[in-house]
């Protein structure tokens, strides 16, 4: 998770789940008035006289069936609503939005839903432009860690988690109190539980009976939640919520969410609302890891570590704005909306599962009455395990950075061929070959012996590199130029090695010496021998170019007049007197 990727999906894995708890708030702002129905806030209260576990009807917990068929959904009489969620029940993932949506359109006589565009055929969230994203409110409306939510962080006994059979996997029930109306049906999803399935009518299109059932269950149970929340009304807001509802059920199955539900009470004769949200995500951290992580990530929330019966849990207290889109606005104004955001973190026995529950207001003068509501829930919480631990998914391996570039295959193979999995974030980028530990880069290159057939190119401008021994400002040493090479004598020593016999081809090195082959260096630590220089041979005197002058003596006085030379072009005879009574000139 990442501060600015905090509601981002591929960043955090909560965020499907948070998700759902913001649109479903935005409905909650933009569908409710005063006429809906609402429950007092007392019904909040059920589970304060004690313990869940001291209630008379608290066998019905994990007294419910165990099996994966078994309900989802159970309401208990004076308890609440029992949740039943496992790992072992995902369920097949049948889309049953479209379904439901059409039947609930077709229920209430059809017309223009709020929101959407009339005459488009199909009834999708996307044409309510939803589902909404919250995002991080100012820290100054971050909502305070409550009371009852700080009584958590004291000691208490834990509960073992209840031993179920082999292949049950892990098990979660809880008690939402009365007051919620889910928007989830209560068998769930196709595949998650039990349901008599009718033979389909003739004509069917083929679907698979489970999902019709499923999405028959979904119609019948919206109806019933959208005749409780609106009975003072007309049909048209019963139409509009529950039609809006459905298009939403696809999208809640997929976040992982178990349980979706929003309360209307009445306090103090005013309206109040909240929304409620149960999900199963795979996270595979301790919780001392995942508080920190909440803590790190989430800078403007508040992070407590707590301790439930069911084990420890991770409490995040945070302020988060949600759009409400103009289309279901009652004045037809996008507007957002800051709401107050409780979220319990608790792992699952299995060691890779997390369950998460969050609920969110939009009256922080009811935050108080929410929060302990809240905090008995969590109290409620208890696990079933069957004692086998799960499987992390599993993580791409790592790109080779020296890896051979495979050969490129034919169109018609590469057109088969699966895409590549795409590599972790940190392991983008370039390759680059990192050389070993005992890489010396200033170590010569073994020379590869050149092909028969191909001679080896020499690169670059050839130079004359002296011995060691060599004076540059030694006279007798300088040999002769390469271009005056025809006028040096035949006995003339070539300190550089430059000569070539006749019939040795020409070294543009000049390696190789006139008496012997190819000349070996010898080690650094021995100079080589270079014969004694002979007298040159007479040569005539080199043509001197440029101006001469005269260089005085050291002990040369300037000053003195007749010290002073005469010029050259004026010199007069050396055994010719001055003549007498000539005026002498300094400057001659």
């Amino acid at each position: 998770m990442t501060q600015d990727g905090q509601f981002n999906a591929e960043a955090n894995p909560f965020a499907a789940a948070e998700q759902v708890s913001a649109t479903l708030g935005t409905l909650t702002d933009a569908l409710f008035d005063e006429h809906t129905s609402r429950h007092p806030a007392s019904s909040l209260s059920a589970l304060r006289s004690g313990p869940a576990s001291q209630h008379p009807a608290a066998e019905a917990l994990f007294g419910l069936p165990l099996a994966p068929n078994g309900p989802v959904h159970a309401a208990v009489d004076r308890l609440g609503t029992v949740i039943t969620a496992g790992t072992a029940r995902p369920g097949t993932g049948a889309p049953r939005a479209d379904r439901a949506a059409a039947a609930l359109l077709a229920r209430y006589g059809g017309g223009s839903v709020r929101g959407a565009i009339a005459d488009r055929g199909t009834t999708s969230a996307a044409l309510f432009q939803l589902p909404v994203s919250g995002e991080i409110a100012d820290p100054k409306l971050r909502p305070p860690f409550a009371p009852a939510l700080a009584a958590l962080a004291g000691g208490q006994q834990t509960l073992q988690p209840v031993e179920l059979a082999t292949g049950s996997g892990t098990e979660v029930r809880l008690v939402v109190p009365p007051g919620f109306h889910p928007f989830t049906s209560p068998g769930g999803p196709a595949g998650v539980s039990a349901r008599t399935v009718p033979p389909l009518p003739a004509g069917a299109d083929g679907a698979d009976p489970a999902a019709v059932a499923a999405a028959d269950e979904l119609t019948r149970h919206l109806a019933e939640v959208a005749e409780e929340l609106f009975s003072a009304t007309g049909p048209t807001p019963r139409r509009d919520f529950a039609v809006i509802a459905a298009t939403l059920a696809d999208l809640v199955h997929a976040s992982g969410t178990v349980y979706a539900g929003v309360c209307a009470l009445e306090a103090d004769g005013r309206a109040t609302e909240a929304t409620l949200v149960v999900s199963l995500t795979r996270h595979p951290l301790p919780i001392t890891a995942l508080a920190t992580e909440l803590a790190t990530v989430r800078r403007h929330a508040e992070v407590w570590t707590v301790l439930l019966p069911a084990g420890p849990a991770a409490v995040l207290v945070e302020g988060r704005t949600v759009p409400v889109p103009g289309a279901l606005a009652a004045d037809g104004q996008r507007r957002w909306v800051v709401t107050s955001v409780v979220q319990a973190f608790v792992p699952l026995p299995d060691g890779v599962s997390v369950l998460c529950v969050q609920l969110s207001t939009a009256q922080p003068e009811d935050w108080e009455l929410y929060t302990e509501a809240f905090a008995e829930l969590l109290k409620s919480v208890q696990f079933g395990w069957d004692g086998v631990a799960g499987v992390p998914a599993p993580v791409s391996p790592p790109a080779q950075a020296h890896a051979p570039t495979p050969t490129p295959a034919p169109v018609a193979e590469q057109v088969q061929e699966e895409a590549p999995e795409e590599a972790p974030v940190h392991l983008r980028g370039t390759p680059v070959r990192v050389p070993p530990a005992d890489f010396n880069p200033f170590a010569p290159l073994a020379d590869a012996p050149p092909a028969e057939d191909q001679e080896p190119a020499l690169r670059g401008t050839p130079v004359m590199i002296p011995p060691p021994d060599f004076n540059p400002f030694a006279p007798e040493s300088l040999p002769a130029l390469p271009d005056d090479a025809s006028t040096a004598p035949a006995g003339a020593p070539d300190p550089f090695g430059t000569a070539t016999p006749a019939d040795q081809p020409s070294d543009p090195f000049g390696t190789t010496l006139a008496s012997q082959g190819p000349a070996i260096p010898p080690p650094p630590s021995v100079p080589p021998r270079i014969p004694a220089p002979a007298d040159p041979a007479p040569e005539e005197p080199p043509l001197l170019k440029g101006t001469p002058v005269m260089i005085p003596p050291p002990d040369f006085n300037p000053f003195a007049p007749e010290s002073l030379p005469a010029l050259p072009d004026e010199a007069p005879a050396a055994d010719a007197p001055a003549a007498a009574g000539a005026e002498t000139s300094p400057f001659g």
